[in-house]
């Protein structure tokens, strides 16, 4: 089984933290964006997440909070829906505690929640209100599993259960949007309604039911993780193919910090968790989309 990791001290259990990714079965690769599992040995973990897509999270000890770009507060539970998000997220653990999940692409979502996603972006709530005492089951299996290996089998079979349950979305549409946010660093809402022939009413509407934001707003939060990611790996703007992606230096400085939680002059020393991140989705790269491998 193909996988990728990153630990900034180790990969033994020992390391404060530790983050690992993993490209999904072939047959979920339109609606599964990465698993992940993450290890905290520390008393209290206190980050910004950056702007992203779904997530779908068990976690063992559920002792924490998601605060949300509008200041909107979410408890941990052992299982979380995540929806997308407009702006860094402050993620808050009190205690140790590890962690494995899944970012769902937009017809994942479609799939899984039926409804659009902006009613939940910038918000989460306990997958137990959704699937009920069965999610109770799914998250004691995975704990319990000997190896991230099983972990995997079990988190793929999950995700291949609970991501049919509604209809599929137009892939298409998702692949024009997805196509549109990777092949320009600053994407032109204009081009967006041209490529698809639809009016630009009709593709706010698709892009808040799919995606959880208008399009420019979703071409801000992209352009910004990608730009983000770059630094936090080390790489010039330049070298990215986004030095012409920001009026000027306040605008870069403005947007990073909105969608990243952090400013460049702090990206270039990142901490170890957005090291992680970033290092382990660009591994990733060759093996699922660039939308996930370049952010």
């Amino acid at each position: 089984m193909s996988q990728t990791s990153t630990s900034p001290l180790g990969v033994d259990g020992s390391a404060p933290f530790e983050l690992h990714y993993f490209p999904p079965d072939p047959d979920l690769a339109d609606m599964v964006s990465s698993f992940y599992f993450a290890r905290i040995n520390m008393p209290r973990f206190d980050e910004y997440e950056r702007a992203d897509r779904p997530q779908f999270r068990f976690v063992t000890a559920a002792d924490g909070e998601y605060v949300f770009a509008d200041s909107h507060r979410s408890a941990v539970c052992k299982a979380n829906i995540v929806g997308p998000t407009s702006g860094r997220v402050r993620a808050i653990s009190n205690c140790p505690t590890q962690m494995f999940g899944f970012g769902m692409l937009p017809s994942g979502w479609a799939a899984l929640m039926g409804d659009d996603a902006e009613k939940l972006t910038d918000r989460a709530m306990d997958a137990a209100d959704l699937f009920g005492t069965w999610i109770e089951e799914v998250a004691t299996a995975l704990e319990k599993a000997a190896s991230v290996e099983e972990k995997l089998i079990i988190g793929n079979n999950f995700a291949r259960e609970v991501l049919k349950q509604n209809e599929p979305a137009p892939m298409w549409f998702i692949r024009t949007v997805d196509g549109w946010l990777t092949e320009s660093p600053s994407p032109q809402v204009p081009e967006l309604v041209e490529a698809t022939g639809m009016s630009i009413r009709s593709v706010e509407r698709m892009t808040k039911r799919y995606y959880g934001l208008s399009p420019r707003m979703l071409a801000r939060k992209y352009r910004a993780v990608r730009a983000a990611s770059a630094l936090a790996r080390g790489e010039g703007l330049d070298a990215a193919q986004l030095g012409d992606a920001f009026y000027d230096q306040s605008h870069l400085i403005r947007e990073i910090k909105r969608f990243a939680g952090a400013t460049p002059g702090q990206l270039g020393k990142p901490t170890s968790y957005t090291e992680a991140t970033t290092k382990g989705r660009k591994q990733l790269a060759g093996k699922v989309s660039p939308l996930v491998s370049e952010t």
